[in-house]
């Protein structure tokens, strides 16, 4: 495909259990990255051996040994490691790049509808598909139930002028949130759809990657508080998140985590016209629904002269 060349960044502690099944769906796609970069942050488990056991097969993936920082670090942790990937690569040779997690099963045709997407929308600064996971009682696909206005944080794929103009991402709880409403803010889309070619099974469940899920959506609680988050709109969003699974204990764990933090005074990210646009977003998005308010947006995106 012309205007194909794409990277992947991938960042990864301890994915023994789940970098094959990865691995070889990546290999198995319609449309190879020009190169695949692979951050092992420190993994006690087989991981490097299995990374080389594919690097030494594949000229096309390249692996970055970080050392043992001593346990598994999500959030900040994760981006450190995604930039340490970054570092060893020349960005302007590449169409686009991705953060892309090792615990994902992705269909064949994935990267290529991305791409397809992005060709054929050039206000599309980011995109994804869409997270499932299989129930543990008769292993039937579960909706990870992503909004449409956000590329995913397991698979973020962008525009690289779009990465380059938000300043990529910040090392902090809800990264993978934040990038997305900068997208809006500079007059980018964001974006994530459901389709066969985009519906992709996420091995390990979304908020369950340290400790536990209680843990994990605490985590996104705080992450919510730090990006500027309103208290009102994290309540209808803990509310809607409570009838999902985990039922009940999920939503409950991000309105704690928010809550906690906002009782403590914790930091907030330091960009008041971010969290001015943010916060206008989300009352418009509680008034006359997300879909409505989303669209607005994406058409003051397309009216915007000399990108779309």
């Amino acid at each position: 495909m012309p205007g194909s060349n794409y990277v992947l960044i991938t960042p990864c502690r301890d994915e023994a259990d789940y970098a094959r099944q990865c691995l070889d769906s990546v290999l198995q796609q319609t449309v190879h990255p020009a190169l695949w970069v692979i951050v092992d942050d420190g993994s006690r488990d087989e991981t490097p051996q299995i990374l080389q056991e594919y690097a030494d097969r594949v000229d096309w993936i390249k692996i970055v040994q970080r050392k043992d920082r001593g346990k598994r670090a999500v959030g900040p942790g994760v981006i450190d490691a995604f930039y340490a990937g970054l570092e060893t690569i020349d960005l302007s040779q590449f169409d686009y790049l991705c953060k892309f997690d090792l615990d994902l099963d992705i269909p064949a045709g994935y990267f290529e509808t991305l791409i397809s997407w992005m060709q054929q929308d050039p206000c599309l600064g980011t995109c994804s598909g869409k997270p499932y996971f299989k129930s543990n009682g008769d292993g039937h696909l579960v909706s990870e139930k992503i909004g449409d206005e956000m590329s995913v944080g397991m698979t973020k794929f962008y525009r690289r002028e779009c990465f380059q103009e938000i300043g990529g991402f910040v090392r902090q709880g809800m990264w993978d949130g934040i990038d997305c409403h900068r997208c809006r803010m500079l007059g980018w889309i964001a974006c994530s759809r459901d389709t066969e070619e985009t519906r992709f099974i996420h091995l390990r469940p979304m908020g369950s990657s340290q400790q536990n899920v209680w843990t994990g959506r605490m985590r996104h609680g705080f992450g919510q508080y730090f990006m500027g988050t309103g208290l009102a709109y994290m309540t209808a969003s803990a509310l809607y998140r409570m009838t999902r699974p985990p039922v009940l204990v999920g939503g409950l764990g991000m309105w704690w985590g928010y809550v906690r933090s906002m009782l403590a005074r914790e930091d907030r990210y330091q960009d008041p016209e971010f969290r001015r646009f943010l916060r206008s977003y989300q009352w418009s998005s509680l008034f006359m629904g997300k879909a409505r308010a989303t669209r607005r947006l994406d058409d003051r995106s397309r009216a915007m002269k000399g990108r779309c």
